[in-house]
């Protein structure tokens, strides 16, 4: 891998963990907004360092340990740096599961936002499937049974990893309707102590930082690179939940993006997980392409500010 292919897979890791960490932010910021200076500044600081180091961290170490269990969780985390054939081998050849099982859980995230999310149209067709929101779990069960079929006759281990996908969507999903319902308690001043508050966010960092991770195993399987896409991308939005939210929540399409992103993100690690030979540059040019038409589109059409909107 030559400096270019480092940069561009660097750079694309940093926007893809940016625009799928802008939900994230957003509740970040509101909530922060209901906590004392004291608090405030803990979690900035520190929240910080467990967002980054601890989980965007360890959370692709885990991944290839449970794929490729047979070098354990210490093996796993020197493979990473290894240059030994044996041990690369072993990780290429797990890498189908692991291709498959986050494939799935972007694509089902995907048709999650397109079916069942609120959202501001931004093309053609997405309020005609919003309108068809009953047909979503009929959808991804159907897109599951015949990837599973299909894994089946490569892999069963594969077919594993897919429906392993599925259960870690349903799973966070359920963590981020909690979260939605728990927010509204959370913007009462005194409903909560600002210790709780700060573990609320932990948790719900944790949740959110799970997107970004799997779909950065679309951009390569070098977890190094990972660690710093994501470290910097997490830092970018620790700055925008400072100082930028209400600037950013003008951009109304920047969600879209993150979705299509995602969309195609997921159809990329579903086809490599089958052998379909996807260079290295496509995932990146394919984020920046997508994000970039959905923010043109957003400064053509920002959502009015809240003092524009009272006047």
């Amino acid at each position: 891998m030559n400096i270019f292919s480092i940069v561009v897979i660097v750079l694309g890791l940093v926007l893809f963990e940016i625009i799928s960490s802008i939900d994230n932010a957003i509740i970040n910021a509101e909530v922060l907004g209901t906590m004392g200076a004291r608090a405030r500044r803990w979690f900035l600081i520190w929240g910080l360092f467990i967002a980054v180091f601890l989980v965007r961290g360890l959370l692709p170490f885990l991944i290839v340990w449970a794929t490729t269990p047979e070098l354990g969780p210490v093996g796993s985390m020197l493979a990473t740096f290894s240059s030994d054939p044996k041990v690369l081998e072993a990780v290429e050849s797990s890498a189908p599961i692991l291709l498959i099982g986050g494939g799935i859980f972007l694509v089902f995230l995907f048709f999650h936002w397109l079916f069942l999310e609120t959202k501001n149209f931004g093309i053609i067709g997405e309020q005609f499937f919003y309108r068809q929101g009953v047909w979503f779990y009929a959808v991804v069960s159907i897109l599951l049974m015949v990837v599973v079929y299909l894994a089946l006759q490569i892999n069963p281990a594969m077919a594993f990893g897919a429906v392993v996908g599925s259960t870690a969507f349903f799973i966070t999903h359920g963590f981020k309707q909690n979260a939605e319902q728990s927010e509204k308690k959370l913007m009462q001043k005194g409903s909560m102590s600002d210790i709780s508050k700060i573990l609320y966010l932990e948790i719900i960092d944790a949740t959110f930082s799970i997107d970004g991770v799997l779909g950065a195993f679309a951009f390569t399987l070098s977890v190094p690179l990972i660690l710093v896409g994501n470290g910097i991308g997490a830092f970018v939005v620790r700055e925008f939940t400072l100082h930028n939210i209400e600037r950013i929540k003008r951009y109304r399409f920047i969600k879209n993006g993150a979705m299509y992103s995602i969309l195609g993100l997921g159809t990329i690690m579903l086809m490599d997980s089958f052998g379909v030979h996807i260079p290295s540059w496509v995932s990146p040019l394919l984020t920046f392409v997508i994000v970039g038409y959905f923010m043109w589109k957003s400064f053509r059409h920002p959502e009015p500010s809240a003092a524009s909107a009272q006047s």
